[in-house]
């Protein structure tokens, strides 16, 4: 499988703010792109401190965070992972969970595309994914994180009954994912092209981004989907 390369936090010349608190005042729960390959298999003992039952949801693409402290928050008896590649979101993601008392959260600097190098099989539970890049201009999707590639993986690295939510307001990347998943071993609980007109109790559910309120007030729809591994 091609891996991709991504630059290293100890070799940067010159490291923000952000990449320094990485592997300092955030050393514990937040995990650069080599300290968390060592994670493998071992989230629950290491980095948690669970046992073996206790549910383990990942977020794909964190953003500032808000998605990610509110689910902390809503479900203090599950774990959370962050994965982000840029120092700032990643940094302000775990600083916003820790700061509202959070403390089953836990955040990684890593490309979603090697996600099985972080992961054995059945050792995740939950995945988000929202609002990713739709790589529309240019039209490259074969850097779409929601691809048949991944969906493959990830259903070997969740435990059966675990779900995959994935949210975009890009219509041309959720027509082409709905082509992927087509393909890929997920079962479709639900699906929409406008959560907020047919979500019913997936659109009260939802916990609405900054972003996301933008794009609704502008009148975009927003598409979403709930997969379940069986």
């Amino acid at each position: 499988m091609r891996r991709l390369r991504t630059n290293i936090t100890r070799e940067l010349p010159k490291p923000n703010p952000y990449a320094k608190s990485l592997d300092g005042e955030f050393r514990e729960k937040a995990f650069n792109e080599e300290r968390c390959l060592e994670l493998k298999g071992k989230w629950r003992d290491t980095v948690f401190k669970v046992a073996n039952d206790k549910p383990v949801d990942l977020e794909i693409g964190t953003g500032v965070g808000l998605h990610f402290a509110y689910r902390a928050l809503k479900t203090p008896d599950r774990c959370l992972v962050g994965m982000e590649l840029k120092y700032k979101p990643l940094i302000q993601t775990i600083r916003l969970a820790l700061s509202q008392g959070s403390q089953n959260t836990a955040v990684c600097r890593f490309h979603a595309f090697d996600i099985d190098l972080l992961f054995n099989e059945q050792e995740l539970n939950d995945v988000f994914i929202h609002f990713p890049d739709p790589w529309t201009s240019p039209k490259k999707p074969r850097n779409r994180v929601v691809c048949l590639k991944n969906l493959d993986i990830l259903y070997q690295l969740q435990r059966p009954g675990s779900v995959i939510e994935f949210k975009t307001d890009s219509r041309e990347y959720f027509l082409w994912a709905l082509e992927e998943i087509e393909k890929s071993k997920y079962k479709t609980e639900f699906k929409t092209l406008n959560l907020y007109s047919e979500g019913g109790p997936y659109l009260e559910a939802n916990f609405p981004t900054t972003f996301e309120k933008i794009f609704v007030k502008q009148g975009i729809e927003i598409n979403f989907i709930k997969l379940v591994k069986t």
